[in-house]
């Protein structure tokens, strides 16, 4: 399983359909997180439901700090997982794009194909406007090129770009998700939930 070492030797069809049992574990678990409800998503931008914020920030906390116990047992090699890119142009627009897409349409992709899963109206015309989105910037790709693969800084790191070890990051990153926790909780008692006033 990539950079497993415990995995190294397995033929790739095994890596195929480990990959798929957990694409599927992450949509069942998506789903039963509410994920799939268009409403609980978009409340995390009105403020009213912050269950996306908390439920993401613990997953990413997991998987580092989970990912760094691994790599000290000798489990996992951090020097051959994948890391994006980075082109500061393109993410800043494309993160623009994403996030009006997201308050808009009250899906993120991952989110989207998951309500699609269980029949949501609403969610099958947010993933065609997804490939209506792709289609189009395929093909006006040779237009803008030259600002796509502009600012390239490669596959930065950000505990690279801070200057600081794997472990200071983790602990920085788990102190901000404590206090973002804390400002979610404000956030919700502040921000009253659409969904069950309009009930009364």
């Amino acid at each position: 399983m990539g950079p497993l070492f415990i995995f190294s030797d397995v033929p790739l069809w095994v890596d195929l359909l480990v990959a798929l049992l957990i694409g599927i574990a992450f949509g069942f678990a998506l789903e039963q997180a509410g994920f799939s409800s268009s409403r609980k998503l978009a409340g995390m931008f009105y403020g009213y439901d912050t269950t996306v914020l908390k439920v993401f920030f613990t997953a990413a906390i997991f998987a580092l700090v989970g990912s760094l116990f691994m790599q000290y047992f000798g489990l996992l090699d951090l020097d051959l997982v994948y890391v994006n890119e980075y082109y500061i142009g393109a993410a800043v627009v494309g993160g623009i794009i994403m996030g009006a897409g997201f308050i808009m349409g009250g899906f993120c992709p991952g989110t989207g194909i998951c309500a699609v899963g269980i029949g949501k109206i609403d969610a099958m015309i947010f993933l065609l406007g997804g490939f209506v989105g792709a289609f189009l910037f395929a093909e006006s790709f040779p237009f803008i090129a030259d600002f796509a693969s502009g600012y390239y800084k490669g596959p930065v790191k950000i505990n690279d770009w801070m200057g600081v070890s794997s472990g200071v990051f983790a602990l920085i990153l788990i102190i901000a998700a404590v206090a973002m926790f804390w400002l979610a909780e404000k956030a919700e008692k502040k921000f009253p939930n659409p969904n069950i006033t309009n009930q009364f």
